[in-house]
């Protein structure tokens, strides 16, 4: 099948000393831009390592790739399209944060490259300005493309029936979740712990950065001295916002308190609607006996729910302290903005506390912890599950649309590639001359 997925733009940290295992040489320019044998191997080693099928034909995809990538940072200049500074250091420093996340800290990310977190965001500087470039050039090109009821059945229609993706199993879930009621006397001594390690900061026995990796709970952030690098005012909850704006740069905060727990903040740059810094948080602690406690609480309610004393509705809206959920208690899937969840790639703690039920049937009462932090148990309730089928337009109307968007961008992708091509620099080596996929470069061998 034609491949319909609109091309990918490379990420950073790939093919780092990749290009020492092998012969390099210049296999394609782009306007003045050369792409290297050792780049397209690098990612497709990466795709190997990530698990991918690679068929025969994947250098020559991976080039036109990179090519497509080059011609649009090309244009992008050309067009003077607007990649800021500020803007790229931005995305370096969450970048940076994940990758430290990923690999056990800021200190195991320096080892691993040989070189400071300030030589790794210069050494990838340009790069992730390009890739910005790129992105923001292909939103110019694909950004308004639609599918139309009438186009989307045939695109539908036109795919070979042995060719007709097959839909996994799909399912409903409901959930009722209690969490413990924090009492006055833990948040105050959640509180005074803070304020202690606060003290200990601003009598220099400790710097900030140290006691963010020491105490912090925030997993996001502590690995890195606390620092969150640029956030625009919404990204954090609102009181977070608040002391960022209010409080002196480089100077350390007063406890405060957000849905995740106490925190102690430091800004140490603003601009406009964004701000740079670092923050700690403590979490308040919940006792054994209080989680104890819970789980019995949830046996009791689930009890009343099975011999029809209280309908589950009404459990969840009297019991349920999530109530994001709304009443129906019904879990949406927030990648995909859809109730049922592919049983597929579900979430692994969902998918182990469902997978056992019938439709209709609850589950035991579950650990559980929120995006925020906050732990409790749960009973979850399999409301329904479909059976896998091929696909068809009646009940996955959706899912064939996005994939009609899909090939309606690849396809002017590829017109727009074919015309900017003809006014661009463009040379392509002898040994890709039999790709198919290249014909719209425009390329006499």
């Amino acid at each position: 099948m034609k491949k319909i997925f609109l091309f990918f733009l490379l990420n950073m940290f790939i093919y780092t000393g990749f290009t020492q295992e092998i012969i390099d040489q210049v296999v394609a320019i782009v306007g003045e831009n050369p792409i290297l044998y050792s780049e397209i191997q690098g990612q497709k080693l990466q795709l190997i390592q990530q698990g991918m099928e690679i068929d025969e034909d994947i250098d020559c995809y991976l080039l036109d790739e990179f090519m497509t990538q080059q011609l649009l940072i090309h244009q992008a200049e050309i067009d003077s399209i607007e990649v800021t500074e500020d803007m790229v250091k931005v995305e370096l420093d969450q970048r940076i944060q994940y990758f430290s996340a990923q690999v056990g800290g800021t200190e195991a990310l320096e080892e691993f490259y040989g070189k400071s977190i300030e030589e790794i965001k210069e050494e990838f500087f340009v790069q992730i300005e390009d890739k910005m470039k790129a992105q923001k050039m292909q939103q110019e090109v694909t950004g308004g493309v639609s599918a139309s009821p009438k186009e989307v059945r045939n695109f539908f229609y036109k795919i070979p029936f042995d060719s007709i993706p097959f839909i996994s199993s799909k399912v409903k879930i409901s959930q009722m979740v209690v969490a413990p009621e924090i009492s006055y006397n833990q948040k105050e001594l959640t509180k005074t712990k803070l304020l202690k390690i606060k003290n200990r900061i601003n009598a220099n026995e400790i710097s900030f950065s140290v006691a963010a990796e020491f105490y912090s709970n925030d997993p996001g952030s502590k690995t890195n001295g606390g620092n969150f690098g640029w956030v625009d005012r919404g990204d954090f909850v609102p009181e977070f916002d608040a002391i960022a704006y209010s409080i002196p740069l480089n100077t350390v905060s007063d406890v405060f308190e957000s849905p995740f727990g106490f925190h102690i903040l430091k800004i140490e740059k603003r601009r406009g609607e964004q701000y740079y810094g670092s923050h700690i948080l403590l979490k308040n602690e919940i006792s054994e006996q209080a989680l104890a406690d819970l789980k019995e609480k949830c046996i009791s309610i689930l009890g009343e729910v099975q011999i029809k004393k209280i309908t589950w509705k009404k459990a969840i809206e009297k019991n349920s302290t999530q109530k994001n959920n709304g009443p129906s208690g019904v879990i949406f899937n927030e990648s995909t903005g859809d109730m049922y969840w592919d049983m597929q790639n579900i979430d692994k703690s969902l998918f182990i506390g469902i997978n056992n039920l019938e439709i209709g049937q609850y589950s035991e009462p579950l650990y559980y912890e929120d995006s925020k932090g906050n732990i409790g148990y749960r009973v979850l309730k399999l409301e329904d599950r479909t059976l896998p089928h091929k696909a068809n337009l009646d009940d996955d109307y959706e899912y064939i649309q996005k994939f009609a968007v899909n090939e309606k961008q690849i396809n002017k992708m590829d017109n727009w590639v074919n015309k900017s091509a003809k006014n661009t620099y463009i040379k392509i080596d002898d040994m890709f001359k039999n790709c198919y996929n290249i014909k719209k470069w425009n390329i006499d061998f």
